[in-house]
């Protein structure tokens, strides 16, 4: 198999769960129009898809070890798109229970299965460039989400096809999903044993450089201090990343509708249709600029980890989350600014996917990484859970998201100082 098939099917199966995570926010209002559900209420399905989907990247990872990673994800892509089209199938408020159990438990499992078996077999193919080869198996990420945004905006505000309704996205994407998820999982096999590129040698140790031991298994690897720092950094800034990519149209709307009533000095409620259906396409922008940077950066930070390594790379974009973090909400009414601080977000979010996989398969080695990086990414599903469940309730307690971002500010702070004191391990003897 040439080696780009593989990073082909990451890009197809992470674009595949880019449509499924990460343009949710546009669902809120037209869901809660349509149903008069509660922001906790809508928030919740996408609270359990990112917790359910988190959860299953580890039994994924060892089932991609033990069998491969082709089976895992046709079966998981399959799941995926059956879950998410049955969404379009709920008619009634009292029918909330549905989307839980469609949008996210059913469509969250099959995503958690096509997520993480391209991250740990795309690199096997590419050992000369291995961040650069994660980076591109999860650019999807991005991309999917930075497609779904306006795609699903406007298609709910089309009057021949949702006319309002959130409902016939699920469906027409649905099916879409469940057919770019199977390809991708066609697209995935391992490298056979002892696999280099050709013309490619490892690089010799410089002279008085420590042995290369061997690998770390993953019982070694979770005994490790090391990996429960990297786990609770990835929970800070995923925490920090889900909760703007679960809230940010939502947040865009409620600022920029309030503000164009103030402007017209009527309520909120009283703004003309076509003026709150304008600021729902501004917010899409918003959301499809923290998805393109969510995209472009998953590629470009795995060539500048190669040259400058994944700490500084850390460092860096965590800090910057911190301060994009406390300015979201004053600039949520503006667009143009809104938008530079999404891009901001987007950018240091989408690093995480990037470096902590490499960063993982540089401290413990590549032979348990499906595992390794399974297990680490569950912090990552945990992190979403809670995030969305704290945003939706502020909301509905304060009427704005402002304290839901400060929280998570604190939270990413917190994850400057893991990543700050976390060295690499020892290496083990062979």
């Amino acid at each position: 198999m040439p080696r780009w098939v593989p990073l082909l099917g990451g890009v197809l199966g992470s674009t595949t769960c880019g449509l499924l995570l990460y343009a949710f926010s546009v669902f809120i209002k037209p869901l809660r129009g349509e149903f008069g559900w509660s922001a906790t209420e809508v928030q919740l399905a996408y609270a359990i898809a990112v917790l359910v989907f988190g959860l299953m990247t580890f039994p994924a990872g060892k089932l991609s070890d033990r069998f491969g990673p082709r089976p895992v994800v046709v079966i998981g892509g399959a799941i995926l798109g059956i879950g998410f089209y049955m969404v379009s199938t709920i008619n009634s408020p009292e029918q909330l229970s549905l989307l839980y159990l469609y949008y996210g438990i059913i469509a969250g499992f099959g995503g958690g299965l096509v997520y993480l078996p391209p991250i740990s077999t795309a690199p096997k193919w590419w050992p000369d460039r291995r961040a650069l080869a994660t980076g591109l198996t999860v650019v999807g990420l991005g991309l999917g989400s930075f497609i779904m945004g306006p795609l699903a905006t406007s298609l709910i505000n089309n009057p021949n096809i949702g006319g309002g309704s959130a409902l016939p996205v699920f469906k027409y994407v649905g099916i879409a999903m469940f057919i770019m998820a199977i390809v991708a999982g066609l697209c995935l096999q391992n490298p056979p044993p002892g696999y280099k590129p050709a013309g490619w040698n490892p690089p010799a140790p410089k002279a008085g450089a420590p042995r290369a031991g061997r690998d770390y298994t993953f019982g070694e690897t979770i005994r490790t201090i090391q990996f429960w720092m990297l786990y609770f950094a990835y929970f800070c800034g995923s925490f920090a990343g889900l909760m703007v990519i679960g809230v940010i149209a939502a947040h865009g709307i409620n600022e920029m509708t309030k503000e164009a009533a103030a402007l017209a000095g009527v309520a909120v409620g009283d703004l003309p249709k076509e003026v709150t259906a304008a600021i729902a396409m501004q917010a899409a922008i918003a959301t499809s600029c923290l998805n393109a940077a969510n995209a472009l950066v998953r590629v470009l930070i795995g060539a500048i980890a190669d040259k400058t390594g994944t700490r500084i790379c850390f460092l860096v974009t965590f800090v910057l989350q911190v301060v994009a973090m406390l300015v979201l909400f004053p600039v949520g009414k503006q667009l143009f600014i809104l938008c530079v601080v999404a891009i901001i977000i987007g950018w240091n979010y989408g690093a995480m996917f990037t470096l902590f996989p490499a960063t993982c398969l540089q401290y413990f080695g590549p032979t348990a990484q499906g595992s390794n990086y399974g297990l680490l990414f569950t912090s990552w599903g945990i992190a979403g859970f809670v995030a969305n469940l704290i945003a939706g309730r502020m909301f509905d307690i304060f009427g704005t998201y402002m304290m839901s971002f400060v929280i998570a500010a604190a939270l990413v702070a917190a994850g400057v100082i893991a990543l700050a004191i976390t060295k690499p391990p020892a290496r083990l003897s062979a």
